[in-house]
């Protein structure tokens, strides 16, 4: 949408769009779309991506980063946290952020939008795209190491690409099992509650845990399995064994960013792993330029999470919110 046509229906006010509106303006096969499209779009050149940047502060045990992109006609920036120590201390999520949405021929503020939801949202989906691409045919069990707000998500999406029969997910919190299970219950699927070893035995894999150790081992992992591995999010974060690594078909979302803060942050760091062990990456896989996996390959998606996929994200949100005509327009810059 241009800021024109923005201009003539809101009076060039910015669009405030809150969690509940973000959470009822979408549906989770549309974002996936939209995920995959951006990738397309940066594989072609269509799409800038600086690099994020970290502001760390050890005395408060927690950092900020500053994600920009631009996206065709839009750009954008997510300002995001995580502080571990939130959910104890202040009732508080551990990791929360804004994302500024911006028309980009005037730089215009079209909207400022919930970061933490949208987060989870286009997490799922890359999950979901990646799914798409890599897990193999017939493939109709999922299995959850996890079962947090994260989990739910990755289920959601996958079985919009999927179509499954069973789900296996593990959790050392009884609170989260409970709650995945109650939120799944009316639908058409098998839910078993198991150990890491059961998740490991089903053809696609989402790890969502902040574990530092290796949780899954190589030979729990069969043939032709599929990996999200979607938790390590921070320099010295791993949940796979390397073995698992070192025998798989590794796609990346970006290199530089899972290189220091990904899956493959570990083995990186301690000589095991390098750039050209990695197979390709997410963008070279659906635009199909990436090799393609056999049936038997085992392959790991390494998601740390790209500025490109925010803004395609709340591309789609702005737009929907604002044909719904929910969210708070205000007069932030006084024009």
């Amino acid at each position: 949408m241009s800021l024109k046509e923005s201009a003539e229906r809101q009076e060039r006010s910015t669009l405030v769009i809150g969690a509940d509106e973000l959470s009822s303006c979408v549906e989770m096969k549309d974002l996936i779309d939209a995920v995959e499209d951006v990738f397309v779009a940066y594989k072609n050149g269509d799409a800038s991506m600086p690099p994020k940047t970290y502001v760390e502060r050890e005395d408060v045990n927690g950092d900020f980063r500053a994600m920009p992109a631009s996206v065709g006609d839009s750009a954008g920036i997510k300002w995001v946290n995580v502080h571990p120590d939130n959910p104890e201390k202040f009732n508080l999520p551990t990791v929360m952020g804004i994302v500024i949405y911006s028309d980009l021929e005037t730089a215009y503020p079209l909207a400022i939008m919930d970061g933490t939801k949208l987060t989870r949202f286009r997490t799922g989906a890359v999950a979901g795209v990646a799914s798409r691409h890599l897990a193999k045919s017939g493939a109709s069990s999922l299995g959850l190491l996890g079962a947090g707000e994260q989990a739910r998500t990755q289920y959601r999406a996958i079985s919009t690409v999927v179509d499954l029969e069973q789900v296996t997910v593990s959790d050392i919190n009884e609170d989260s099992i409970t709650t995945f299970k109650e939120e799944t219950e009316e639908d058409a699927v098998t839910v078993n509650v198991g150990s890491p070893k059961e998740v490991a035995a089903c053809d696609i894999i989402s790890t969502t845990t902040p574990s530092r150790d290796p949780i899954l081992k190589r030979e729990w992992i069969h043939e032709g399995a599929h990996i999200n591995a979607i938790g390590a999010d921070a320099d010295g974060k791993q949940e796979l064994a390397p073995e698992i690594l070192s025998d798989a078909n590794i796609v990346v979302d970006d290199w530089e960013q899972c290189s220091h803060s990904g899956e493959i942050n570990v083995p990186v760091a301690d000589g095991l792993l390098t750039e050209d062990d990695i197979y390709a990456d997410l963008s070279s896989v659906v635009t199909g330029t990436a090799p393609t996996t056999s049936e038997s390959d085992i392959t790991v998606f390494d998601s740390t999470g790209l500025a490109i996929q925010d803004i395609a994200t709340a591309k789609l949100i702005y737009e929907s919110v604002d044909e719904q005509g929910t969210g708070t327009n205000i007069d932030l810059i006084g024009t």
